[in-house]
């Protein structure tokens, strides 16, 4: 290969001129722009839709005796990108593409510059092949494989350059005395500080995450987003800023920032242009410094519409009929972040009028609801649920909700108050629904209270849907399929689906994916329906998934399972008596999904049991 330097000087914008692909016009307009922000003629002249890179690319790879790269078409391996440092990648726009022995080959914006080879020998100990790749798609593959700190961080902070913080992003609730503990940490009001923590904070909200996580590590310091229930690490701040970050988060949210050994708690209250915006704030000492949490929660974000979580039409139709009875108990379960207080307030809506009393009690209060009596449960004063919900009876309630029942006594008071006129909301940590069963009888509430009290219990989880923009459909294997317990022969029927289910299949799936389930019967079987899957793409960030969706456990009490709960049986019985009633369970349910084409196989397998 002829190096570089032996390649013709003929200046790219008359060669392309020559070839006809540009105009003197078009060449002069990328040469203004040139001049403004300091970019190469080639890369303005994509930029400006005067070229496709892939021709550019071509005529440069003439030039310069070089092989070209169509990035667009490559697949870039992580730990290939590792070999070359981020800033020197950003600054020479260089991306390492493979290694083949010792030889690693790099894609170049400028195949002229030989002293970044030079460098690029000495850092990764490899000898340099280099290849010409387009400048325009370069920049883009290089900031979405390096998460650089400089990257990242001016990226954050141009989006809050030149906003006026005390307009766009300010703190609404703050009072005197607060403000004097702000005069008195001046220290951490330096420019750098509070526009970082203003980035990462409207960054988080942009981006849909539902937490923002800030690390401290021996070295290092690490913010990362749970964004679709997946923490994603988006920067490292320096070190040197950790005492002056954390503080600002104090004293934002109102903590004593001298206190740095037990844990604390507050809340950050944000107007974000016309949008307020809470944040739950949680502290916790570690090794290396404390670690902060943020819980965001954006009103704007919260959806009350059940049918949008992808709730099935007979488990919504009993939801609804149990939530609107004047008495009993409703119970909604599943781990931590599975969206069990947004199913009560979508439930709380729908009864919520000028004529009913509702009361709730709640650790914390996550979202303000008109019409609501909230209170804030509060341990430390006495404040307990139990202590709440003995206020409540005293208060004309007709509609009680409880943030969760953790005890004999709140669960005792709990079915008394279901069993005097009252209907009563509340949340257990428990896996499934008929498992909910067992863990109050086993906290010593009796079968007969239980078997009376209750309505329905709803057992839920969250599953990542699979992007709309890259949705194929393929066909597992045996080995996959074996991995959630089942085989291709296995049919609907002897899997336990209700026929109910069956028939609704077609309902709530997207347009393209109805016509697949059409006709489906209790004997078709697991090989003949459909699978998809995300083959992953910028809208998604390469994941193949993007949003979430609900998987749903519904069982409404019915005499068969009243008259199991009286015989104090276990919760294998109860599921099978609730099955046998049609219900269905969270993996049948979220297999229905899988066959709509809203999420993968692999989702419903990680998420939920056979």
């Amino acid at each position: 290969m002829a190096s570089p330097a032996a390649a013709t000087t003929e200046r790219i914008g008359d060669l392309l001129m020559k070839e006809g692909l540009i105009t003197r016009e078009q060449l002069q307009k990328a040469l203004e722009e040139q001049k403004q922000n300091g970019t190469r003629v080639g890369y303005n002249l994509v930029k400006l839709g005067f070229i496709q890179e892939l021709e550019l690319t071509k005529i440069l790879a003439r030039q310069y005796k070089m092989p070209a790269v169509d990035l667009s078409k490559f697949e870039v391996d992580p730990r290939i990108v590792k070999l070359v440092p981020a800033e020197i990648a950003v600054k020479n726009l260089v991306l390492p593409l493979k290694r083949d022995g010792r030889t690693l080959t790099v894609a170049m914006a400028d195949p002229t510059n030989m002293g970044v080879v030079e460098d690029l020998k000495f850092i990764t100990r490899y000898d340099i092949f280099p290849v010409i790749a387009g400048e325009f798609t370069l920049k883009g593959v290089i900031e979405k494989h390096y998460e650089s700190n400089d990257i990242q961080m001016s990226a954050l902070l141009s989006e809050i350059e030149g906003l006026d913080a005390e307009s766009d992003v300010e703190v609404v609730e703050e009072t005197a005395e607060e403000m004097s503990a702000t005069a008195m940490a001046a220290a951490v009001d330096d420019a750098p500080v509070v526009k970082l923590i203003n980035a990462i904070l409207t960054d988080a909200v942009k981006r849909g995450a539902s937490d923002i996580h800030f690390e401290c590590f021996e070295h290092d310091l690490r913010v990362r987003y749970r964004i679709d229930g997946a923490l994603q690490e988006v920067m490292r701040p320096p070190k040197k800023m950790q005492p002056a970050l954390i503080s600002r988060f104090k004293i934002m949210s109102s903590l004593n920032i001298a206190e740095r050994r037990v844990p604390q708690d507050g809340r950050i209250k944000l107007k974000m242009g016309k949008k307020v915006i809470d944040y739950r704030v949680s502290t916790l000492p570690t090794l290396f410094g404390e670690k902060v949490v943020l819980r965001i929660l954006d009103k704007g974000n919260l959806t009350l519409d059940l049918e949008k979580f992808g709730i099935e039409p007979q488990a919504e139709k009993e939801l609804m009929e149990a939530v609107q009875n004047p008495y009993g108990m409703v119970l909604v379960t599943g781990p931590t972040g599975s969206g069990k207080t947004t199913t009560l307030y979508s439930c709380i809506s729908k009864v919520n009028s000028i004529d009913t009393n509702i009361m709730t009690a709640e650790d914390p209060v996550e979202y303000n609801l008109f019409g609501v009596n909230q209170v804030l449960v509060r341990t430390e004063i006495g404040m307990t649920f139990a202590a709440a919900l003995k206020a409540f009876l005293r208060q004309d309630p007709n509609i009680i909700m409880l943030g969760e029942i953790r005890d004999l006594e709140t669960g005792g008071i709990a079915i008394k108050a279901a069993l005097t006129g009252h209907l009563v909301l509340s949340t257990l940590h428990t896996n499934s629904a008929p498992e909910t069963v067992t863990r109050l009888l086993d906290m010593g509430l009796e079968p007969f209270n239980v078997s009376s009290a209750l309505n329905l219990i709803l057992a839920q989880r969250l599953l990542r849907r699979i992007c709309g923009n890259c949705k194929v459909r393929y066909e597992p294997d045996d080995i996959e399929l074996a991995v959630g317990k089942l085989t291709r022969d296995m049919t609907l029927r002897e899997l336990r689906f209700s026929q109910a289910a069956v028939d609704g299949l077609a309902l709530r799936a997207p347009p393209d994916v109805q016509p697949l389930l059409k006709g489906v019967t209790l004997d078709w079987k697991v090989g003949q329906l459909p699978y998809f899957k995300g083959k992953g793409c910028d809208t998604c960030g390469g994941s193949g998934l993007k949003g979430r969706q609900g998987a749903y456990e519904v069982m409404a009490m019915t005499p068969a399972l009243r008259k199991l709960i009286l015989m104090n049986v276990g919760a294998a019985e109860i599921r099978d008596g609730a099955v046998d009633g049609g219900m269905l369970t969270l993996r049948m349910d979220g297999l229905l999904k899988v066959w709509k084409g809203i999420t993968t196989f692999e989702q419903v397998c990680r998420e939920t049991t056979a």
